[in-house]
């Protein structure tokens, strides 16, 4: 069952070529055609190998030429896959009480809470810094200033979908890069880096599949038997974020948030 879900998106996934991409050369272009979406395929799922039923890699979607239409596809499972994993591993930290032993929104937030539990629990301004982070990682990651001062290209126009360009582009200064700031994978071999994407690929698919089965068990306690009594029951409502801000709700479903 896992592998046919892992198999679903196996069209969207980085091209062979784009697999050996440097973040420091410039990028080459790497929207290939369908045939090196079926050779990944194969090596991402031996057994499923290509599997795109509704044609998704086939649509015309914004009156975007094929080769844009895959690499927004494709960029947008990497990046759901990389919150997926995240998500996953903060779940289980935050279901098993472990917390930051510094200041922070933790500290306003009571032991014992399930995980969603605890996101209703933090102050809406925290809630706010955290979404406005992420908005500004999002602009970095489109802004084609940003790409080109790494010499890359936005993954519609040739580019490398997945890639988060560095900060160099910042009228600040900033040491660090989001994608391996201690620079781990410097001394890989393109066939070792190769792998790893592949494998940063199924792990992601794997997560996706993982975060939505904690999701359904605490909100319909036994509908994944796997994890019964393992993931404490939530009342809450996902598809509502800020609902528990206030006492009184509004049509925005914020809340009340000058109380």
């Amino acid at each position: 069952m896992l592998s046919a879900f892992a198999a679903l998106t196996t069209a969207f996934s980085p091209a062979l070529q784009s697999r050996c991409f440097s973040p420091t050369q410039t990028a080459a272009p790497v929207m290939s055609a369908k045939a090196d979406l079926e050779a990944l395929a194969k090596e991402a799922n031996p057994v499923i190998g290509f599997y795109d039923p509704l044609g998704l890699a086939d649509l015309p979607l914004w009156k975007q030429e094929q080769d844009a239409v895959i690499g927004w596809l494709r960029h947008a499972e990497i990046k759901h896959g990389r919150v997926a994993m995240a998500g996953f591993v903060g779940y289980i930290v935050h279901t098993n009480g472990i917390r930051f032993p510094f200041l922070g929104p933790q500290t306003v937030v009571p032991e014992g809470l399930s995980a969603p539990e605890v996101w209703d629990a933090i102050p809406f301004l925290a809630k706010l810094q955290i979404i406005g982070f992420i908005g500004v990682l999002e602009h970095v990651s489109e802004d084609k200033n940003f790409l080109a001062a790494d010499g890359a290209k936005h993954y519609m126009r040739g580019g490398k979908p997945g890639y988060m360009p560095s900060f160099s582009a910042n009228v600040h200064p900033v040491p660090l890069k989001l994608w391996d700031p201690f620079g781990f994978t410097k001394k890989l071999t393109e066939e070792q880096k190769s792998k790893k994407l592949v494998a940063e690929i199924n792990n992601g698919r794997l997560a996706m599949i993982g975060l939505f089965g904690f999701l359904a068990e605490s909100k319909v306690p036994g509908s994944v038997p796997a994890l019964t009594g393992l993931i404490k029951p939530y009342d809450g409502d996902y598809m509502a974020p800020f609902l528990p801000t206030g006492p009184d709700t509004s049509i925005w479903t914020i809340g009340n948030i000058w109380s």
